[in-house]
């Protein structure tokens, strides 16, 4: 039986464990985020954890914190202790919650980055309500989760659901993932900037945006490209038209394999829903098999943003150390 929490100890630490910085927060039962540090990321697995280690505390300094979750972009074991694999970090079958929770005295769970960022948006945002949710996080990848009645779909081993590597083009472009052709290779922020770069080599057309590419195509990217567009560059217009239909399609193929009834776009680039959403929802009604015949899921964008993973990692937290809102006096 799970002892009792009391009230001032509700509060969860959810770190955001990047490619790039450590964003660490301190949340509430409410899902409010209270306190967040911020640390670049190390390159060695020992520092990683140091610097995890310092941020937790850093804020246990200042609040009372009863466990920790982490949002990790890679495969987590079924049980959530183990990275198996984290492309962009340095753990390769690390039992991270083991030696974490050694470190800090508190318990420690891991969890897929999107599925975190999907369970805030369950709990707190705009997935509250569905019944079979997918969660379709872009940004330079697409990352995904996908919430069955209020439960977390992981599959057998931990890591599904992989909806970024669908492989919608055989024999297209390269993707890290060893594969060709995968939808995030047509359908991300990296995308957006290869999209311009290839349109540029079969049709050149008068813009700034072309100009700042031929100047430098290595400075290009899927912000940039964006930015365009809001301002009606006609380049960047053509590849955010490029993006929705990649974008339509592939919630086309979403919808065929799990006849979602809400599916939240959320990641980096949903920042820029209001030049793609619509025309992708339209090339979503006419690509899903039974175009006209079926009802059709509903498309939102992300509530909570960038803070979605940590929200959602601190939540998953807490629910691992018993501790939910029903059980929690109300104020």
């Amino acid at each position: 039986m799970t002892q009792a929490i009391d009230l001032p100890h509700q509060l969860t630490v959810g770190v955001d464990v990047g490619g790039t910085n450590i964003r660490a927060s301190v949340v509430d039962i409410e899902g409010e985020v209270l306190d967040t540090v911020q640390a670049p990321t190390p390159h060695s697995a020992r520092a990683l954890e140091a610097a995890i280690d310092r941020s937790v505390r850093e804020l246990a300094r200042r609040h009372p914190i009863a466990a920790v979750g982490l949002a990790v972009a890679g495969f987590i074991s079924e049980d959530r202790s183990t990275v198996r694999f984290a492309p962009h970090l340095p753990w390769q079958d690390a039992p991270v919650a083991q030696r974490l929770t050694a470190r800090l005295g508190l318990p420690v769970i891991l969890e897929h980055d999107a599925n975190a960022a999907g369970w805030a948006e369950y709990r707190f945002g705009a997935a509250a309500g569905g019944h079979t949710v997918v969660i379709v996080a872009i940004g330079t990848g697409i990352g995904a989760a996908l919430l069955i009645d209020g439960r977390l779909y992981r599959g057998s081993h931990g890591v599904a659901p992989e909806l970024g590597h669908l492989q919608v083009v055989p024999d297209g472009r390269a993707c890290a993932c060893g594969k060709q052709g995968c939808w995030e290779r047509y359908c991300s922020g990296t995308a957006l900037a290869d999209t311009a770069i290839e349109q540029l080599a079969t049709d050149p057309v008068r813009s700034v945006l072309a100009r700042d590419v031929a100047r430098d195509p290595g400075s290009l990217t899927g912000r940039r490209v964006a930015g365009a567009a809001q301002d009606g560059d006609e380049l960047a217009v053509r590849v955010m038209a490029d993006f929705a239909r990649w974008l339509g399609l592939g919630l086309a193929f979403v919808s065929d394999i799990f006849d979602p009834d809400l599916v939240v776009i959320a990641g980096g680039v949903s920042s820029s829903a209001p030049l793609f959403l619509d025309e992708a929802r339209e090339h979503y009604a006419n690509a899903v098999t039974g175009s006209g015949h079926r009802p059709l899921a509903r498309l939102r964008t992300t509530q909570l943003g960038e803070a979605a993973g940590m929200i959602g990692a601190a939540e998953l937290a807490r629910a691992a150390i018993g501790v939910s809102a029903a059980s929690v006096p109300q104020r």
